[in-house]
């Protein structure tokens, strides 16, 4: 396997990847697309955000649409849905995490995948979702304004 090649985000305390290759939306989950089979995660953004995750709970469902709620999460901060970047039929959800949530924190781009699915639209969802460089772009922005926040705050 070749190694990843990543984006880098360095904003003050923040230290960010976001692989290229991957498909991303904008709510900050990913997609690596395999054949006619997709794997979905969150991104580095994500985690960092929530903070430590202490569980993880898939929705109860076989397929999922575009923007469905993927899962439930639960972190120090807060419980948040993950929503689905891509329609399909579901494969394998990573029963790892049910034992080990905190490997969407260790390595959210490999071992902390979520879900695998078999697309089932992907030609339209792929034209809702961002490349890595976009991505990178939204991302900085969402940094940019968390800082500006907490600078308020102060």
């Amino acid at each position: 396997m070749k190694a990843q090649e990543y984006l880098e985000l360095q904003f003050e305390k923040f230290a960010l990847r976001v692989p290229k290759g991957l498909w991303y939306a904008g709510y900050d989950t990913w997609v690596r697309v395999e054949g006619d089979e997709a794997v979905i995660g969150v991104t580095d953004y994500f985690e960092t955000h929530v903070g430590d995750i202490v569980y993880i709970e898939p929705a109860p469902v076989t397929s999922f649409e575009q923007d469905d709620v993927l899962a439930t999460l639960e972190s120090v901060k807060a419980t948040v849905d993950i929503t689905c970047p891509a329609s399909g039929e579901v494969i394998a959800f990573n029963a790892t995490l049910q034992e080990q949530p905190q490997l969407l924190n260790q390595d959210p781009y490999g071992e902390g995948w979520i879900v695998r699915l078999r697309l089932t639209d992907w030609e339209m969802d792929r034209t809702m979702l961002l490349s890595a460089e976009a991505y990178l772009k939204v991302m900085q922005d969402k940094v940019a304004k968390e800082l500006e926040r907490e600078r308020e705050g102060a």
